[in-house]
């Protein structure tokens, strides 16, 4: 029997595009889109399915192996400009569509500036 906090396959292919996901699986959710290696994940996720294109690109562009190379690095670079442009926009999106709260994405640069003032009190002071 399956977890039922965690997706199933089917559930996860839903969820991978676009769907939403049921309440009882936000914990989920949450450490998907903010935990650890969730940047990672978002962008194999926007580059795996370029893989078959790129395979058909090296195998059905003729000429020396470097043309259809090049072909897929002008396709992929601002793929992966934009993947990351985005990601912080689509992930916001993501947990507002599961009724999560959105300042999650925010949380550690929060840690690190409460972390930074307090080392700064613990030296200067309050001021």
């Amino acid at each position: 029997m399956s977890d039922p906090r965690k997706p199933t396959f089917t559930q996860y292919v839903g969820y991978v595009f676009g769907r939403t996901l049921p309440d009882s699986m936000q914990d989920w959710v949450q450490s998907d889109l903010v935990g650890p290696g969730a940047s990672i994940r978002y962008v194999l996720r926007f580059t795996l399915p370029l893989i078959p294109i790129f395979v058909a690109f090296y195998l059905l562009i003729p000429g020396e192996r470097w043309i259809p190379l090049a072909m897929m690095a002008l396709l992929l670079l601002p793929v992966l400009y934009f993947a990351i442009a985005l990601m912080n926009i689509y992930r916001r999106h993501r947990l507002l569509a599961h009724g999560l709260d959105p300042e999650l994405l925010n949380e550690r640069a929060q840690r690190r500036a409460a972390r930074t003032r307090d080392d700064y009190e613990s030296r200067h002071g309050r001021g």
